[in-house]
């Protein structure tokens, strides 16, 4: 479920709103209860897709026969456009469901609201399934407050680098990426090379989503110190090798090598020119797997990490989802119980196997990542994912500011700013909202 086209919806503006709004929180809203017989019921909301709701109720069917005395209902939702504004509402005249998912550019704010309930004493529990530590540390991210979790990644989805083989020989290149990453050959250097190899033959070098993981990462693959200071304060402006970097990121897409996938055109967008061969390189997550999978040429496709300076792994950015209580649930047992199991390495390997499209947030699940070998090196997510970083906490608990952030990197990649003025003015605006 986590995945970065989730979270880069909202960088899209209003495309598809109607749609969304007419389909948001379908099924009403409140939480369950309990019945005279002491039987309780759970209601629980996501977003997603009709396969992934699908598999969502699959796993609500299993869990209840595991549980006769708990009954659990999905309220599925469309899309991701309204969905945190009406969850919100919910929250607030008591009407919300027990449990549900909130996306990563939106949990800092849901924290904030002090209508979570905190977990970290029924994780430690018997009745836990799903410690902390048996998450992997840098997933957390705004989820965790003061230390006290509120919420826990429900799965999650590094962003690798998909190729294309067949574009990279078409342009004339013939080493293989992943070969190089394997031997520590994956440098910056060797990844524009190969990039500029493609722009001059005509294709597109890489495409990227506009949203926090593309310049977060670039800047963190670098070997560059994070945007924001311990206190919270954006302070990427005053390091001048940072916005050295990020002058050469703007250029790349100013002339064309790097494309702004949210930018291409209805009919010719990331995908078609992908599975079409003409570009190298496309900046997603596992989700992939179906879009190459379709076109009967998946062979052609393999993943690689960040490209760094020195050739070794960097940190870089993983796109999540998190699940989270509503603290005046009626139901808390219910509630966690089913929260538990939903997460555990049990429920993530039943919702994720036989071709789930993101990678286990939780140890102990990460064969559904590896069965069926595809791609080759399908062990690249996994090793992303241990050392990779959700969003910055300083970013996402502030309302709108990942989307603020991201409109001004669109006017860099569009060669209306500078790097310099660009992250300026990102001081100015992370200054201004997260004094509101």
């Amino acid at each position: 479920m986590a995945r970065a086209n989730v979270t880069r919806y909202l960088a899209l503006g209003a495309a598809g709103a109607l749609a969304l709004g007419l389909a948001a929180c379908s099924g009403g809203g409140g939480g369950g209860g309990v019945d005279a017989d002491g039987n309780a019921t759970v209601i629980w909301s996501t977003w997603g897709t009709a396969d992934e709701l699908t598999r969502y109720e699959e796993f609500n069917k299993d869990f209840m026969k595991r549980h006769p005395d708990i009954t659990v209902k999905l309220q599925p939702v469309a899309g991701y456009g309204d969905y945190h504004s009406k969850l919100l509402a919910q929250l607030t005249s008591n009407t919300a469901p027990d449990v549900f998912y909130v996306g990563d550019d939106m949990i800092g704010q849901f924290v904030d609201s002090d209508r979570l309930m905190p977990l970290s004493d029924l994780m430690e529990s018997d009745a836990s399934k799903t410690t902390k530590d048996d998450f992997f540390p840098g997933l957390f991210g705004a989820a965790e407050e003061g230390g006290e979790v509120y919420a826990a990644p429900n799965d999650s989805n590094p962003d690798v680098f998909w190729y294309d083989k067949q574009a990279l020989e078409a342009a004339g290149i013939t080493e293989d990426p992943a070969t190089l990453a394997e031997n520590g050959e994956w440098t910056t250097d060797k990844f524009l090379e190969m990039n500029a190899t493609l722009h001059d033959a005509g294709l597109t070098g890489t495409m990227y989503w506009n949203y926090w993981a593309t310049h977060w990462s670039w800047l963190s693959s670098q070997g560059l110190p994070a945007p924001y200071d311990e206190a919270g304060a954006f302070v990427a402006n005053q390091d001048d090798a940072t916005v050295a970097s990020v002058q050469e990121l703007g250029d790349l897409f100013q002339d064309g090598t790097f494309v702004v996938a949210d930018t291409l055109p209805d009919g010719a967008g990331a995908d078609s020119i992908f599975v079409t061969h003409k570009a190298g390189f496309f900046v997603q997550g596992r989700y992939t797997i179906g879009t190459v999978k379709a076109t009967g040429e998946e062979d052609s496709y393999d993943i690689v990490r960040w490209p760094t300076p020195d050739g070794e792994a960097a940190p870089t950015g993983v796109a999540t989802s998190f699940l989270a209580i509503n603290g005046k649930t009626k139901v808390k047992d219910a509630a966690f119980t089913f929260w538990t199991e939903f997460l555990s390495a049990e429920g993530q390997t039943f919702r994720l196997e036989g071709g789930g499209n993101a990678v286990p947030s939780i140890k102990g699940a990460d064969d559904v990542v590896l069965e069926g070998g595809y791609p080759v090196h399908a062990q690249t997510f996994l090793d992303m994912r241990d050392i990779g970083f959700t969003n910055y906490p300083a970013e996402a608990r502030v309302p709108g500011l990942p989307v603020a952030v991201s409109e001004e990197f669109q006017k860099l990649y569009e060669g209306k700013t500078d790097a310099q003025e660009t992250l300026d003015t990102i001081a100015g605006v992370v200054e201004d909202r997260s004094e509101k």
